[in-house]
């Protein structure tokens, strides 16, 4: 019993002990040390309020009667066929009988105009292809995948007129140069 009572008393000893401790700690966080974070809330909460925006106004769904008698059938072609036809038998079209010629195999924008040369007059271009070769064209020569034929070369430029399809089912020409690269 003895022995009992020595364990019990040990224990409350332990057990205030412990209590006397958390006491300790709980004062210690009751001190001074967050003055600066206090005062920074209360600092934020006197500030002036700010105003949020209203909601935007929704405005009510219009509905819409299609009157077919009134407008425009959306099934048939938005450009008349006589404009269509006149537009398409304007009479350019490339020359689909000719032989191509080597450089219209590429596109107009991968051909680099990389000088000329003159012999007797007469003037020849030097155009370096995707192909890593150097061609030697003059005017009436074709290139670019737009049917372009060469017009004239300078010094600086080569003029090119190219026959485009304008998307009606007729051909537009339109003129575009190259100019040397140094």
């Amino acid at each position: 019993m003895n022995i009992l009572n020595n364990l019990q008393k040990r224990a409350k000893g332990v057990i205030s002990t412990l209590q006397i401790c958390a006491l300790l700690s709980l004062s210690a966080c009751s001190g001074d040390q967050h003055q600066d974070l206090t005062s920074y809330i209360n600092d934020v909460k006197s500030r002036k309020q700010g105003r949020i925006k209203g909601l935007p106004e929704i405005k009510p769904y219009e509905s819409f009667t299609y009157d077919p008698a009134s407008l425009r059938d959306p099934f048939s072609p938005f450009v008349l066929e006589e404009e269509q036809a006149a537009i398409v038998n304007d009479g350019l079209r490339p020359n689909s009988n000719r032989k191509r010629e080597a450089l219209e195999q590429f596109p107009l924008d991968s051909l680099v105009f990389v000088g000329n040369l003159e012999r007797n007059g007469k003037r020849w271009a030097l155009i370096a292809a995707p192909d890593d070769t150097v061609y030697r064209v003059q005017p009436g020569n074709y290139l670019g995948q737009n049917f372009g034929e060469i017009l004239s070369i300078s010094e600086t430029t080569i003029k090119i007129k190219e026959i485009i399809p304008n998307g009606t089912g007729g051909w537009v020409d339109r003129e575009v140069s190259l100019q040397l690269t140094e």
